[in-house]
């Protein structure tokens, strides 16, 4: 908390819960990001995966645009940066080296103070954090933080990105590398030579660095389960990797158009899926790294998933679509899980889980479509709540469908990170895991384990606390802290 008072300049919406301060720096688009130094403030209207490279390195981010489900907000939670989005005429009001203080300690608000202002940080010991029944697990997506993070509390990564290790590790468009040899572009492909030096097949660079990527994290939270995504690239994301303007399409809403599953299929885009599958199997057989798990993003249909569990079949990665259906386990005990972020996803939930093992609940995604809401609009921020009677009656509905089929069920949006009330009401409906950011895993943790051994009245919750598919056992209240 601050321990002195300061000049408010600016409130935008805050990202986390810490405070830091330092010099500002204005960059006004991503050409100029060069320019950007070590533990400066970045400024900016909005970032996106090619902005990540700096946002490792910044003291604190704040954006004249976005919502708390925008890219910088999801970048700075995984990175433990304090942020502040929805700041507006921040690029204005602010200028290059000027002190400014960051405090995202108030709750919802974020605040803007002039100078470099004292605050007292809050210190846990982490022996003495209680267990939880249900399960802890940590969304981190950047390799370098892996370790670290690794130190807290968790039961495993509940959400690794490939996103951002292909933005800031790879940074070449998938297939601008397996077609390198047809490119005609002498600049492209003087810059993709540079990046690739000592790889003479431009694939193994993709594949090599992807793997290299997963099995770090892996490696970091070995023994436990860590859950890896296949790439969730919107078009206009993917047109930024170097490359990328040859290979995709300029959409109107991008949010809903080419991504997920639907590209792993497409005949343009199989052969670089290919290459990401064999990314994972690298890890889990070369490596050794068998924890690690994968989801598929954005599956609109049964039928979309079927095509994507074929051809991953068909490029060596896990059983057939039959097996699947008859329950047989996998050799090697993949588990292939699917987000739940569409309505169709919860509406035809039986279906999904007759061929995945189980969901992760996308709540980012899953509010906007069921509010039909643009989540990256700062205008329309206040109606995408997680908390609303719609989104939370989807959430049970697909909770008590998983269960039933003793399948597992967790949650990897940002809802539970947010709001206290929301991981009560996930606690109270049975779910199996929270994957959470890790900034907030102590006091969600915290908030979890209250929950767990203080259950609400028979009134209020019907049905018994089922995880996994087998009831929980009571356990004796952990000691206050």
């Amino acid at each position: 908390m601050l321990k002195q008072k300061g000049d408010l300049i600016l409130e935008g919406e805050a990202i986390g819960s810490k405070i830091t301060s330092g010099k500002v720096k204005i960059i006004p688009g991503v050409s100029k990001i060069k320019e950007f130094k070590k533990g400066e403030i970045l400024v900016t209207r909005m970032t996106d995966p090619d902005w990540t490279s700096i946002m490792k390195v910044a003291q604190g981010i704040i954006t004249e645009e976005g919502s708390r489900v925008c890219h910088a907000a999801i970048v700075s939670r995984e990175l433990g940066i304090p942020c502040i989005v929805g700041v507006k005429q921040a690029m204005q009001i602010l200028k290059t080296g000027q002190d400014v203080t960051i405090d995202c300690s108030g709750g919802q608000k974020g605040k803007i103070f002039k100078g470099q202002l004292k605050f007292e940080i809050k210190k846990y010991n982490l022996k003495k954090i209680p267990k939880t029944k249900t399960k802890i697990m940590i969304n981190t997506s950047h390799p370098d933080a892996a370790f670290s993070n690794s130190f807290l509390p968790n039961s495993g990564v509940g959400l690794a990105r490939e996103e951002f290790i292909i933005a800031s590790q790879i940074q070449i468009h998938p297939l601008a590398l397996y077609h390198f040899d047809k490119l005609k572009i002498k600049t492209l492909k003087r810059k993709i030579e540079e990046l690739t030096i000592g790889y003479k097949d431009k694939k193994e660079y993709f594949i090599d660095k992807l793997s290299q990527g997963i099995g770090k994290i892996a490696a970091a939270f070995w023994p436990k389960p860590v859950i890896v995504r296949f790439s969730d690239f919107k078009t206009n994301e993917y047109r930024a990797l170097i490359g990328g303007e040859l290979f995709e399409p300029e959409e109107a809403n991008p949010m809903l158009g080419w991504r997920g599953a639907s590209r792993y299929y497409d005949e343009k885009f199989k052969p670089a899926f290919k290459m990401e599958v064999e990314a994972i199997k690298r890890v889990r057989e070369k490596f050794g790294l068998k924890n690690v798990k994968v989801m598929i993003p954005f599956c609109r249909t049964p039928e979309e998933g079927v095509k994507v569990l074929q051809l991953m079949k068909k490029f060596g990665l896990g059983i057939s679509v039959n097996q699947r259906r008859n329950q047989r386990k996998s050799a090697d005990d993949l588990k292939v899980y699917v987000m739940c972020e569409i309505p169709s996803n919860v509406i035809l939930a039986d279906k999904f889980l007759e061929i995945f093992d189980g969901y992760s609940v996308g709540s980012n995604d899953l509010t906007q479509l069921v509010l039909g809401i643009d989540r990256d609009s700062a205008l329309v921020a206040k109606v995408g709540d997680e908390r609303n009677t719609a989104v939370k009656e989807m959430l049970k509905r697909v909770i008590q469908e998983c269960k039933k089929r003793k399948k597992y069920v967790g949650i990897c949006g940002d809802a539970p990170s947010t709001f206290e009330d929301f991981a009560e009401f996930l606690v109270e409906q049975g779910i199996e895991s929270m994957s959470l950011n890790p900034d907030t895993v102590i006091k969600t943790t915290l908030i979890v384990a209250k929950k767990d051994y203080n259950p609400p009245t028979a009134s209020e919750v019907p049905s018994r606390r089922v995880v996994g598919g087998l009831e929980s056992r009571q356990r004796r209240a952990p000691k206050q802290l």
